[in-house]
């Protein structure tokens, strides 16, 4: 098991107690020292008192860690940016009304608003001449990522 594998497995149950969920861990050593990169995520975005109430909790588990070794590291908690492609059903509850651009295996394009999701498939407002609704089940999807929209409508300023 790598040691990712071995952090992730460490660290998901701690970062679901405190209710949200560990996206990925990445590890880069630039030096003599690891960066310990850990993205958090919730079914709401996070704000900064979050990420800074789980990251003390990851720091003190990375910190008393025997898989952790005598390199020192550095520990960075984030949550996602916004071009995380959005790759499971709760990432598209979490975007409903925001617009989308999704890339189907077939090599087609679809741009439209999230209307609705659930676990197999995610519909879609397409916002041509006349405003349609479209089903696409994840499973045809090649890529699907959030597009950043300035002054959305609904949007509170």
């Amino acid at each position: 098991m790598s040691l990712v594998e071995i952090i992730q497995e460490a660290l998901t149950p701690v970062v679901e107690s405190a209710g949200f969920f560990l996206e990925e861990v990445h590890i880069a050593s630039p030096s003599n020292r690891r960066v310990v990169t850990c993205i958090v995520d919730g079914e709401i975005s996070l704000n900064l008192d979050q990420v800074t109430l789980v990251s003390k909790e990851i720091s003190a588990i990375l910190d008393e860690a025997p898989f952790m070794g005598q390199t020192p590291f550095t520990l960075e908690v984030t949550s996602p940016g916004v071009d995380r492609p959005l790759t499971l059903p709760r990432h598209w509850r979490k975007n409903l009304s925001r617009l989308v651009r999704i890339v189907l295996l077939s090599g087609q394009v679809v741009t439209g608003r999230i209307a609705a999701s659930n676990e197999s498939t995610v519909t879609l407002l397409i916002e041509e001449k006349v405003s349609r609704e479209e089903i696409v089940n994840y499973a045809d999807i090649k890529k699907a990522l959030v597009e950043i929209e300035f002054n959305r409508k609904g949007d509170d300023l």
